[in-house]
């Protein structure tokens, strides 16, 4: 029996959701940021840890931006 990579307990068929090459329990399948119950592959990862992706995925690790626009304007990390 696969285990939530979240809670650290059993995952069983009926409540299984694949994410991140990863089964999960549906209610532990959480943004790390805002906590959003999140869908499978509707959703973006980060050090393989599961992130909404607008907005919490795009500010935390998109580009900061500065400036007035133009390729200068933007930084990434």
């Amino acid at each position: 029996m696969p285990k939530c990579p979240k809670c650290s307990k059993e995952v069983y068929f009926a409540e299984r959701v694949t994410s991140l090459g990863k089964d999960w329990h549906r209610p532990c399948l959480k943004c790390e940021k805002c906590g959003k119950t999140l869908t499978s592959g509707g959703h973006a990862e980060h050090e393989g840890k599961p992130y909404c992706n607008h907005p919490c995925y795009a500010a935390t690790f998109g580009p900061k931006g500065f400036g007035r626009g133009g390729a200068e304007s933007h930084t990434f990390k």
